[in-house]
């Protein structure tokens, strides 16, 4: 059989994988926080004819024949990689104050109640206990107790402030607003303040971001989260261990952007560039159609010469 119907083949796989992560960008065109994919590409090993030669030495020391370059014939295409782009997407004005957007680097740390070592009751994460999740998705949510969690019920992590007057705990843990306070507020680094029954202005805790050295390491888990992986680098303490707050950054320091209430981050999909892709992707598939039709076509002409 000949090599480029195979090539062509290589070539459909390639771009129909390409056509799948197109489909998904423009799927979540309107989801808050999502982080657009990308396929590339890379060519296969190739079939060498015949090898490099140098030049050839005369008797008397010179070149009798000049050198010669390999020969080879590549035999398709196969995918490089599906990488995830965490550019900064466009901020949407919502003016609900649990509605956060991320200007720069850093993600939303997020844990469940389910592990050992959330401890609701005392407000404390333990980090080196549980399966951290994070996130771009800034729209956050109340729950009965008061403490801020995400669509999905996870806690977002932070500083807790606890006591009259209340006093930063120096761990990780659950930021919660109490049910009597009258209204409430979070500043660019993540503070977190309210108004008590009394009129007094009060500090309920401080959000904490995370920030990776290799940020596009993170693997999805759905529902806007990410999971650290061995090959983001999540940026830790100074003993490089990830045991409890000095782990995670204030929001602003450190290399990590600054919070923004009352606005939501948006998906960092182009719609153009997206569509653009897809036309190029359509008419790469469809490129290589033509070399299976055209390479079937030889094959025929080849079986019909004997009659």
């Amino acid at each position: 059989m000949l090599r480029s119907m195979y090539a062509g083949i290589s070539g459909m796989k390639g771009f129909q994988t390409k056509l799948d992560t197109i489909g998904n960008n423009i799927a979540n065109v309107n989801t808050y926080g999502y982080k657009k994919g990308r396929t590339t590409f890379q060519d296969m090993m190739s079939q060498t004819m015949s090898g490099a030669q140098g030049p050839t030495l005369g008797a008397a020391g010179g070149n009798v024949r000049g050198g010669l370059n390999p020969s080879q014939v590549g035999l398709g295409s196969q995918m490089g990689s599906v990488d995830t782009v965490h550019t900064q997407g466009n901020r949407q004005t919502t003016n609900r104050p649990l509605d956060m957007a991320i200007e720069g680097d850093g993600m939303f740390v997020f844990a469940e109640a389910g592990n050992a070592g959330v401890n609701v009751a005392a407000k404390t994460v333990a980090l080196d206990q549980v399966n951290m999740m994070f996130s771009r998705a800034g729209n956050f949510y109340l729950d009965d107790d008061g403490a801020i969690v995400n669509n999905n019920g996870q806690y977002l992590i932070g500083e807790a402030y606890t006591g009259e007057p209340p006093v930063g705990t120096g761990q990780s843990g659950i930021i919660t607003i109490p049910q009597d306070a009258q209204s409430f507020s979070i500043q660019t680094d993540g503070t977190v303040n309210y108004i008590d029954n009394n009129g007094a202005p009060q500090v309920a805790g401080q959000i904490m971001l995370a920030k990776f050295s290799n940020v596009s390491g993170l693997q999805k888990m759905g529902g806007n989260m990410f999971q650290n992986t061995n090959n983001a680098g999540m940026i830790m303490g100074a003993d490089d261990a990830l045991n409890g707050l000095d782990d995670l950054s204030v929001p602003g320091e450190g290399g990590t952007g600054q919070m923004i209430s009352g606005s939501l981050e948006m998906s960092n999909v182009d719609l153009a560039e997206s569509f653009t892709e897809m036309i190029t992707a359509q008419r790469g598939f469809q490129a290589n159609t033509r070399i299976i039709t055209t390479s079937d076509e030889i094959l025929q002409e080849l079986v019909n010469l004997k009659r």
